[in-house]
């Protein structure tokens, strides 16, 4: 699966598990970049899908008026 293909629920899952490494300073510099590169992709995954449900949501809430 790649990372596009993510649920929501899927990517910030991943991101509490890359931050819970960080916290538990278990990563090296070289793993540290690459991580942080990979929050990069998963932070606008998670955004760009809920900038898509409030949209769905605000045209749904506008429909029902």
């Amino acid at each position: 699966m790649s990372e596009k293909d993510l649920s929501y629920k899927e990517a910030y899952s991943r991101l509490e598990q890359i931050q819970r490494l960080i916290e538990d300073n278990q990563l090296d510099v070289d793993d540290l970049n690459e991580r942080l590169k990979e929050v990069s992709v998963l932070l606008k995954i998670c955004k760009d899908k809920l900038f898509l449900a409030d949209g769905e949501t605000q045209k749904i809430l506008e429909e029902i008026k």
